[in-house]
């Protein structure tokens, strides 16, 4: 069975602008605009964005949404900026205990920690080139280092409840496919595939999903334009330069196959969260169509999903 979520990044709230750029929704109103649009649940955002404590649970439990999972980069290929982001761990996974019993009254799955790694060196300035270039990507002994950090928190998720899923991202340093599949060589992590991001790291989505359905535990499902990811590229732009284009766009629009991936979801028997994104920068323009936009997603989604009969 699948669920329907949203997510804070979709009204421009997430690390990089929330206490940084002014015209931020706050965590309220981007709540309410989720459940009003229809969703079964929310990504967390950065961790007090919706809530701290009971707070969160309370904001939760009001708009009838469960937590469908948070966010964190962690710096695994160094072990002197490892361990001292480990509290950061404990502030997330403390997040989803709070957020848990709303889930389970709700009869929702538990959230899921999602976890990327922190960008190193230049990767946020070359996004989607390393498809084509591995000598951006780590050496053989930083991904002994990757892996052996990455299974400590792997661990300590599951000890704690959770399942750990690792999420593609774009400027990050483990963006293409075979950065994501070396994750998987080396480490017991399930996979969150973020499909707009694997298009950025020269990635297609579907065939990646039936390669890999048995390690893929979250779904983000995002689309994006391959032209402009290519003119970017080609140019040299930075990662931010993905949100000034917007580059990513409303699912049934862009180069994402919305309808031939659930086809495969629905094949290899997923059963979870799927997370709708469609990831902005807080200008005008983009926060003006914000709400209009994920009540179309939803929509699209819906209707896809429908035609699979996968709605109860």
């Amino acid at each position: 069975m699948v669920f329907i979520a949203n997510a804070p990044v979709s009204y421009g709230a997430f690390e990089l602008t929330v206490g940084i750029y002014p015209d931020v929704p706050d965590g309220e109103g981007v709540l309410s605009a989720v459940a009003s649009a229809g969703y079964q649940g929310i990504d967390l955002g950065p961790v007090g964005y919706l809530g701290h404590g009971a707070a969160l649970a309370e904001n939760l439990r009001r708009h009838r949404l469960g937590l469908a999972g948070g966010y964190l980069e962690i710096p695994f290929y160094d072990t002197d900026q490892f361990d001292p982001s480990m509290p950061e761990l404990d502030e997330l996974l403390g997040a989803f205990d709070v957020a848990a019993p709303v889930n389970s009254e709700l009869g929702v799955p538990a959230p899921m920690a999602t976890i990327a790694v922190t960008s190193q060196g230049v990767r946020r300035d070359v996004p989607g080139q390393a498809a084509h270039n591995r000598s951006l990507g780590f050496t053989d002994e930083q991904w002994s280092t990757f892996a052996r950090n990455a299974d400590r928190v792997a661990a300590y998720c599951r000890e704690r409840g959770y399942t750990p899923v690792f999420h593609n991202e774009s400027g990050g340093n483990v963006e293409a496919p075979w950065e994501l599949e070396e994750v998987l060589r080396r480490t017991s992590f399930e996979l969150c595939l973020d499909t707009g991001h694997l298009l950025v790291g020269g990635g297609e989505p579907v065939s990646f999903y039936v390669e890999h359905a048995q390690r893929i535990a979250h779904l983000h499902l995002k689309s994006a334009h391959r032209a402009q990811i290519e003119e970017l590229v080609a140019n040299g732009e930075d990662v931010e330069a993905l949100w000034r284009r917007r580059v990513f766009c409303p699912l049934g629009e862009g180069d994402f196959d919305l309808d031939a991936l659930l086809r495969e979801v629905k094949r290899s028997g997923y059963d979870g969260w799927l997370v709708v994104e469609q990831d902005i920068f807080p200008d005008p323009v983009s926060m003006a169509a914000a709400s209009d936009n994920q009540i179309h997603n939803l929509a699209e989604l819906r209707a896809a999903l429908a035609s699979e009969g996968m709605l109860a």
